[in-house]
């Protein structure tokens, strides 16, 4: 069998609606280790928030933060931060708005504020740890992601006022990444294979959002998962079932790189 690589989103493709692996994405996961293919994560996660996952699955390459830190096998191999002056002027507005903003290094994430309800309801849906306060975080280090809490109605401002320095892709009822003009995870996983010398052809990922469109359309194979939204799905090439209905075993098979279980003879 010729040795495909295969990309995974986390939220809603890896992790169920309980944020759990399906037992039979584990299988799927293992099953292809074993039969030589590369297995990757492409999230907008921050690497420290699926290090128990990595674990879980054996996996140490990954394409994160939308794309704008690549790692593989345990090391760096690409990075596009925020331009700090960008950055800067973003804070600002979004201090004179009275929207709070995170801000997102390759060790660490801190917020601007003490505390907010839409941080407070947009984190506990992703159940992870709320970042802790540094407003001045942003400072003299690379930030690769920002993300800013407001409606979808406010955001039209920020894209406006930063129209060719940031991209905005909304996750939530409040939050939007805030990513290099052009970044997606696309963009990510080109250095990752071009490193690896793996084809564009011979390249598959997994995902179900909006910030999956540009990966899904990029790759060889885009698979959508069945949970995902209609603009998702008619980017992807594939459609698999929802991420609860072994959705992952489903899409590999349906691909041909896991065998289909016997029909049962009645």
């Amino acid at each position: 069998m010729m040795k495909r690589m295969i990309f995974f989103d986390i939220d809603g493709t890896l992790l169920d609606h309980e944020k759990k692996v399906p037992a039979t994405t584990r299988e799927s996961i293992r099953q292809l280790q074993e039969a030589g293919h590369i297995v990757a994560i492409a999230t907008g996660r921050a690497p420290y928030h699926f290090e128990e996952l990595r674990e879980e699955l054996g996996i140490d390459s990954y394409v994160c933060l939308n794309g704008q830190y690549v790692v593989h096998e345990g090391k760096p191999i690409y990075g596009n931060p925020l331009a700090q002056d960008s950055l800067q002027q973003l804070t600002e507005q979004a201090v004179l708005l009275d929207h709070p903003i995170i801000y997102a290094g390759s060790e660490a994430m801190k917020m601007n504020v003490t505390e907010h309800v839409h941080i407070d309801s947009s984190w506990g849906e992703l159940k992870l740890t709320i970042p802790e306060y540094d407003p001045e975080y942003y400072l003299g280090r690379d930030i690769y992601q920002a993300i800013v809490f407001c409606t979808e109605e406010e955001e039209s401002a920020y894209a406006k006022s930063f129209e060719g320095q940031f991209d905005f892709v909304r996750w939530g009822p409040y939050g939007i990444d805030v990513l290099p003009a052009g970044g997606s995870k696309a963009q990510g996983i080109k250095p990752l294979i071009d490193m690896l010398g793996i084809q564009l052809e011979d390249t598959i990922a997994f995902g179900d959002y909006l910030n999956d469109l540009e990966m899904l359309s990029y790759v060889g194979h885009g698979v959508a998962m069945g949970n995902a939204p209609e603009i998702v799905k008619q980017a992807a090439r594939y459609v698999t079932r929802d991420v609860a209905q072994d959705g992952i075993k489903h899409g590999l098979q349906m691909l041909g790189l896991l065998d289909k279980e016997p029909q049962e003879i009645v």
